[in-house]
């Protein structure tokens, strides 16, 4: 499946087969961010969820660890065979159809892993004993056309978004906002009918095919702020005219940030909330890697009320979990490419300067960095092997937005404006003279020494340029 709304779509189905108990498992793939970027993860993510989903599944792979203890650091083939593909051949035959749910395939950064796991999920079509389907969605491009034209017509089935006749996304459109709208006017013991037919239909014209514009739409509406009826109102008279659908989506984005951010505030009260709402949600937008509220306010170093009354607001556009050791992030990337871009956030209280969101975070990380030790985890000796710490040891030393701040402190630098500001340069300088080896020792206590050797090799390509410039 490929085309715009493809995320929005995947989420759907993934919650509707998990209330149905038929989700095997989903994997959702988002460039940049750590984990989810590349494939590296992605089998060994896929095989968790299939032994909590399907039981018997669990001895088969359990017994595949004890028997290649390695099998976590090896190849994505290595992994497939023998996580998921052999325990499903010698599992029980099972009568129920279980789903795989895989999102933005073509969001992986390796494109030769993209058209591995293409061709290595192709051979659960052989299996007897289990009947696995895979929803998979991406964008149409080219390593994924050419990972398919190595498959069977029989083995795989496409739908193109962009060529579904928009009268049947409509008809989807409108049953969705018709089944999702209904419990709130039970909740809230709302007038039969609520919304009417006329005003459904005004919904489902706005959203021109895109499922990620009611997602939004309904996400808006649910907001605990005000009633439905008032959170319709304000959508309904958003945006009058006729315009594109990228508008329409622009113009729901624009009218959730007014009312949830700015709602009755007077102006001094206005440059306050906008100003933090650029810090957080800023923040948020460019980071490398997703963390929970409190290691961000940790890295930001803000209150957590800040950052907590900042996401709370923004329910409909921010992802915040009632857990709050998850992290939070954007519900869809169209919400990061719009407050980037001041062709469509024409508000500048809201647009985002990209440059000066990694400037800011660069300094923020250097400043955690200036404050390492030495023997960090206060080990018991030199020479203590990575194995013989406890991972409990190393987190509660080294937390989240720390271990954030030694990875991707050189990115943001690069982002932001690496050659203009001489103090910055001072800065990372000082850092080299100060803390470059305690900075290598968490590097090395938490698995990034790889990338901290290409930091540097990166570092001194730039700091080579600045001494010319200077």
């Amino acid at each position: 499946m490929a085309g715009t709304g493809k995320s929005t779509i995947s989420r759907m189905i993934a919650r509707e087969l998990a209330e149905k108990k038929r989700l095997a498992a989903s994997f959702f793939f988002t460039r940049g961010k750590k984990d989810v970027s590349h494939s590296g993860m992605f089998f060994t993510t896929i095989a968790a969820q299939l032994a909590n989903s399907l039981p018997v599944l669990r001895t088969f792979i359990s017994d595949a660890i004890d028997n290649n203890t390695h099998i976590l650091t090896q190849g994505p083939r290595e992994q497939w065979n023998q996580l998921i593909l052999n325990p499903l051949k010698n599992a029980p035959t099972q009568s129920i159809q279980l789903v795989v749910v895989i999102d933005a395939l073509d969001e992986c950064d390796s494109m030769q892993d993209i058209q591995l796991i293409l061709l290595l999920l192709a051979e659960a079509k052989d299996l007897d004993t289990v009947r696995i389907k895979i929803f998979l969605t991406s964008r149409p491009e080219i390593p994924i056309f050419d990972g398919f034209r190595q498959l069977s017509g029989e083995v795989y089935q496409d739908f193109i978004l962009h060529n579904i006749p928009l009268d049947t996304v409509n008809a989807d459109i409108s049953t969705f906002f018709r089944q999702k709208l209904s419990p709130l006017k039970a909740k809230h013991g709302l007038g039969i009918p609520w919304p009417d037919e006329r005003i459904i239909e005004q919904l489902v014209e706005r959203a021109a095919g895109l499922f990620i514009y009611a997602a939004t739409t309904l996400r808006f509406i649910e907001d605990r702020i005000d009633g439905p009826e008032e959170q319709l109102s304000l959508i309904l008279n958003a945006t009058k005219s006729t315009l594109s659908a990228t508008k329409h989506l622009d113009g729901i984005y624009a009218t959730a940030l007014q009312h949830s951010v700015l709602g009755q505030w007077d102006y001094q009260e206005c440059e306050e909330l906008t100003g933090r709402f650029r810090q957080v949600v800023g923040s948020i937008v460019v980071m490398f890697n997703t963390m929970p509220a409190r290691n961000l306010a940790q890295l930001l170093q803000i209150p957590f009320k800040t950052v907590s009354r900042t996401v709370d607001s923004l329910r409909s556009v921010v992802n915040v979990p009632e857990n709050e050791s998850q992290p939070v992030r954007l519900f869809h990337l169209s919400f990061h490419n719009f407050l980037l871009d001041s062709q469509r956030c024409i508000d500048s209280q809201f647009l985002i300067d990209e440059k000066e969101r990694h400037t800011s975070l660069f300094r923020k990380c250097m400043s955690h960095i200036s404050q390492l030790q030495q023997n960090i985890c206060g080990l018991w000796g030199p020479g203590v092997l990575i194995t013989e710490i406890a991972n409990d040891a190393i987190q509660q030393s080294i937390p989240p937005h720390v271990q954030y701040a030694c990875r991707y402190w050189l990115d943001h630098w690069r982002l932001g404006n690496p050659l203009a500001i001489e103090e910055d340069i001072k800065t990372i300088q000082q850092f080299l003279e100060q803390h470059f080896l305690h900075w290598l020792e968490v590097l090395s206590l938490i698995g990034e020494v790889s990338n901290g050797v290409h930091m540097i090799i990166a570092l001194e390509e730039i700091l080579s340029v600045s001494c010319n410039v200077h």
